[in-house]
């Protein structure tokens, strides 16, 4: 009747992989050159953990005695998003290419997307920062009410609207409807993303009521092997969109970092026997994205004072483990997520800590929660329970 808690910090990697070079993300490292930038990462908690045991990291030192067990992860799916990087940690290797378009989507997209949404038209339609293209297209949008449409190095379809000029319901039909009947084939994109947003020209700012379109996984996931042997999922924040919310039996919704540790910590105090998939994606929409090393620090900062509340509501046996789905290195020049490493810190209370070394795939966290609730399996990944 224990509980295992699986929290993805987003885009928190920690130095490239070996295949960086084909996605052109040589040199990224998400945590090391954040220390660099910020003379030293002031994670206490995290650093007990065994955060800094897992490479060296400029002035952010290692422990004797971490309390968890340490190490990282290679991804193996083709891309760095999160929808591969989610669905890997599941247990579904991701061995094909979501569609990305380098400069924008092709007119006979955007015609089928202009019939079947029966928008105005649109603005946009080009590779963008979402925060820029708002800044850029704002006004226009709201003289015109044409949504403003873009994507980015990730496989995604990106909608924004000024939730005054077409309503949060309203864009999430279109994205609904653009999920369904447009971007499909061929055009068949991981994600198609609600972004709405508020103020004035010269003052526009995205609000937290994104919603994700996802496909749905393309085999099965270790929320479906829990799901179908009746044990208890509960999806907190961007999971329940990554996932479709197929094998997750309970979605909980969050608009903040602050809000999802809060269901966090619901869900342990109020649940047993379950598996918790939480996503915080602050780090990654916030401040990787935008390039605010400082930003991301500190939000990283707000997360290290939140550990002990957390463990602190754990029971003995409950089991935890702390990883990311990508990079997003917020000192490089690119607002792309990065293909790199993701740290892999696992706790439970009492248990002697050891060095996890380089994991061959995400998926040996399925295998590990496959393991923790004595499920046999056909997933990817190797269970770190066994070693």
């Amino acid at each position: 009747m224990n509980n295992f808690l699986l929290i993805i910090i987003d885009g928190v990697g920690i130095g490239e992989l070996p295949d960086a070079n084909i996605y052109g993300d040589i040199g990224s490292d998400t945590l090391g050159n954040l220390s660099k930038y910020v003379d030293g990462l002031k994670l206490p908690n995290l650093q007990k953990f065994g955060l800094a045991n897992i490479k060296p990291i400029h002035n952010f030192h290692s422990v004797k005695k971490p309390l968890a067990s340490f190490g990282k992860m290679k991804e193996i799916s083709i891309g760095k998003d999160s929808t591969s990087g989610h669905w890997e940690m599941a247990g579904l290797t991701v061995d094909f290419k979501f569609p990305t378009y380098k400069t924008e989507f092709p007119n006979d997209l955007m015609e089928l997307f202009v019939t079947k949404t029966k928008v105005a038209g649109y603005l946009g339609n080009k590779v963008a920062s979402g925060t820029d293209i708002i800044t850029e297209l704002g006004s226009e949008h709201i003289k015109t009410g044409k949504p403003i449409v873009y994507t980015s190095a990730d496989s995604v379809f990106q909608i924004a609207a000024h939730e005054d000029i077409i309503s949060i319901e309203e864009l999430h039909k279109i994205c609904d409807i653009t999920r369904k009947e447009v971007c499909i084939n061929e055009h068949n994109v991981g994600r198609i993303i609600a972004r709405p947003f508020i103020g004035t020209p010269g003052n526009f700012e995205r609000t937290t009521n994104r919603k994700d379109f996802s496909v749905d996984p393309t085999g099965e996931t270790i929320l479906d092997l829990l799901s179908e042997n009746e044990i208890q999922t509960i999806g907190i924040g961007k999971v329940n969109d990554l996932f479709n919310n197929r094998g997750i039996k309970t979605q909980l919704k969050t608009k903040s970092n602050k809000e999802g540790i809060e269901k966090i910590i619901s869900a342990l105090k109020s649940n047993k026997g379950s598996f918790i998939f939480a996503n915080l994606v602050d780090f990654d929409v916030y401040y990787g994205h935008r390039l605010n090393p400082k930003g991301f620090h500190n939000c990283l900062i707000e997360f290290d004072n939140s550990l002990p509340k957390i463990i602190s509501t754990l029971d003995e046996g409950d089991s935890l483990i702390i990883s990311a789905d990508h990079g997003n290195d917020p000192t490089s020049s690119s607002t792309d997520h990065s293909r790199e490493y993701v740290p892999l810190l696992y706790f439970s209370k009492n248990k002697t800590s050891k060095n996890l070394g380089t994991r061959e795939t995400f998926s040996d966290v399925a295998q590990t929660v496959a393991h923790f609730f004595g499920l046999n399996n056909t997933l990817k990944g190797k269970s770190f329970l066994e070693e």
